[in-house]
């Protein structure tokens, strides 16, 4: 029953020989990966405009050389990522470049960073969108939180139905979205052109003489910090290049190129359509609303934007989904994560870290009331920390590669790390009091998660390793037993050894079973087996749909049916017992799930099926 339902809420499962036709065309991608960066449009005018005009009306006027700045620092950004994709065509997230160049420490604290900024960046995109929604219909204002909470099951949904899947699904609105943003700005230009659109009525008044003298460079820096949340997002495609179609490097560059020229071209629209409508932001009413009132009017094509605009913020979230469960993966093969955030679900995605990305953004969301302008001062620092460790790793990347350009290469990542690092000063500077303080605690409190973990885990493999043991010279048994033993294993280790002296000492027949779910580590086995294997035959079962259990089942089911007439059959389960209660929750469980799975699953024959627990115990 559970498993009709979970197929048909996220689909059947899909081979893993489908993962290479699971890639995104470039058209595709732009809606996965780029939604956050093209959603920021929405809000990061406003958010510069509702620090300014804490000075009086008149400091408006200050928005538009802070937006280009920012524009400015969106085309250094976007340089420096395209040589990011170039340079690790194989995906270069910041992690990743920073950890190989710069070391561990600061390899986590991008890690750390961007996993942080992923979750603000569900967030902060789901209650912004849900904010434009309920501007169109004021009555569902009391009900922002539950909205924001149904907007992120619906993600997460798309998402556990497969890459692919989710790219289609997001491509009508993301695509929607720049058309009709492009149209309020093109109808804008031209209507003011043409003298037919006018300011908004008293809007761009001079503010108090009180107001004027308290204009300082400090509110400039917060208006350019609140306004440089327009950049979060930039970094999703050097993150993703493995999801693209070959050749996956071209293909990646050639999607961030055309984002960031819409990025630019939208966000610098929005911002001159705002100073020269005299918009000032309103707690009831978003500053895109308010424009598009004056251009559009009440009709069709407002309507259109506001749903256009909703859709947009709200998959917005669709770029952590993409990214969130992909760098999980990678930190968790690197042992920084628990294991579980490795395993490719039915439909080829990382369900697990969808799962708990959707869990954490959910939390957020009920904690700050789903209420965007609360969640902006955290957001932004995380994600200019990732920029300046990878744009600082990529300088030394550069230098240590030295081909053809590599000064002129190390040149234009030297210029976006020493940008985005000033960035990140000012930003956490501006936003500190206002909320950064908790992301600036956070991230080294994750690095030190981080490095628990992995603590763990070298010191599992350290008391499972073959090191030191000899390997044992089977001489048979001197009773005959007709019982046949089966003993599943993962790898061969310490543990899987006293399983292995276990099963001997009960039947001749013994054999031991390797469900085929990672290659690597079936080939490690293969390669070990003729040395520790004690003389015990070794199978290994296919799996394409990456179930452990399933082919093991069939494989007892089959053995139950070739040999009738045999004793007991008995399954041997190696197994080792973690030290600390919460050791538990960083191992995959396969043990107690397949000793569940047997126990229930009576064999063919009328003999009872026997399963046997061999612990192995781990010390602190």
């Amino acid at each position: 029953m559970l498993t009709r339902v979970r197929q048909i809420l996220i689909g059947a499962p899909l081979p893993s020989a489908r993962l290479l036709h699971e890639r995104l065309s470039k058209i595709q991608a732009l809606a996965v990966f780029s939604s956050d960066a093209l959603s920021s449009v929405a809000y990061a005018t406003e958010e510069i405009l509702l620090v300014l005009v804490t000075a009086g009306t008149a400091a408006l006027v200050l928005s538009t050389p802070i937006s280009l700045a920012i524009a400015g620092l969106l085309a250094i950004v976007a340089t420096s990522y395209y040589q990011t994709i170039h340079g690790y065509p194989s995906g270069g997230g910041a992690y990743i470049v920073a950890y190989d160049n710069l070391g561990v420490l600061p390899g986590l604290t991008a890690a750390a960073a961007l996993l942080i900024d992923y979750v603000l960046t569900v967030a902060v995109s789901i209650t912004a969108g849900v904010a434009a929604f309920t501007s169109a219909f004021p009555v569902l204002q009391p009900y922002r939180v539950e909205l924001c909470l149904l907007a992120i099951i619906l993600i997460a949904w798309a998402n556990l139905r497969g890459v692919r899947e989710s790219g289609t699904l997001f491509a009508i609105p993301t695509y929607g979205f720049v058309s009709v943003f492009l149209a309020l700005i093109a109808t804008g230009l031209i209507r003011l052109a043409t003298g037919s659109l006018t300011p908004v009525a008293g809007a761009a008044q001079p503010g108090t003489e009180g107001g004027a003298q308290i204009l300082l460079l400090f509110l400039v820096l917060r208006a350019f910090a609140s306004g440089c949340t327009a950049l979060t997002g930039v970094e999703a495609i050097s993150n993703g290049i493995p999801a693209f179609r070959k050749p996956e490097a071209k293909n990646a560059g050639r999607t961030l190129v055309v984002m960031a020229v819409l990025l630019g071209t939208m966000f610098l629209g929005i911002s001159f359509l705002a100073r020269a409508l005299g918009i000032v932001p309103v707690e009831q009413e978003t500053v895109v609303s308010q424009i598009g009132r004056q251009v559009f009017g009440s009709g069709l094509p407002y309507v259109t934007l506001q749903v256009a605009t909703t859709l947009i913020l709200v998959l917005a979230a669709n770029t952590s989904f993409a990214d969130f469960p992909r760098l999980s993966a990678i930190l968790a093969s690197d042992r920084y994560l628990p294991r579980q955030l490795t395993n490719l679900g039915d439909r080829l995605v990382f369900a697990n870290g969808i799962i708990a990305l959707a869990l954490l953004a959910s939390a957020l969301v009920i904690v700050f009331g789903g209420q965007t302008h609360r969640l902006i001062p955290l957001y932004a620092v995380g994600v200019f920390i990732s920029f300046t460790l990878s744009q600082a790793g990529m300088v030394r990347h550069w230098r240590k590669d030295r081909g053809p350009g590599w000064r002129w290469k190390a040149a234009v990542n030297g210029l976006g790390a020493v940008a985005t690092g000033v960035v990140l000063v000012v930003i956490a500077a501006a936003k500190f009091i206002h909320g950064a303080w908790i992301v600036i605690l956070l991230i080294p409190t994750l690095v030190w998660i981080l490095q628990q973990v992995k603590r763990h885990y070298v010191t599992v493999a350290q008391q499972l390793s073959l090191e030191g043991k000899t390997p044992e010279v089977w001489t048979g048994l001197s009773s005959r037993r007709r019982h046949k033993v089966v003993v599943p294993i993962s790898g061969v280790h310490r543990g899987t050894l006293d399983a292995l002296r276990f099963a001997r000492s009960l039947s001749r027949d013994v054999t031991a079973v390797v469900v085929d779910v990672e290659p690597q580590v079936t080939a490690r086995v293969r390669d070990k087996w003729p040395v520790w294997g004690q003389k015990v035959p070794l199978v290994v079962l296919e799996s394409p749909y990456r179930s452990t259990i399933g082919p093991l089942l069939d494989y007892l089911r089959a053995t139950d049916q070739r040999e009738p007439e045999r004793g007991l059959a008995v399954v041997v389960l190696p197994e080792f017992v973690s030290a600390r209660w919460w050791h538990e929750l960083l191992h995959n469980q396969t043990a107690r799930l397949l000793k569940r799975a047997l126990v229930y699953h009576r064999g063919e024959t009328d003999e009872n099926r026997v399963v046997i627990d061999v612990p192995y115990h781990l010390v602190r």
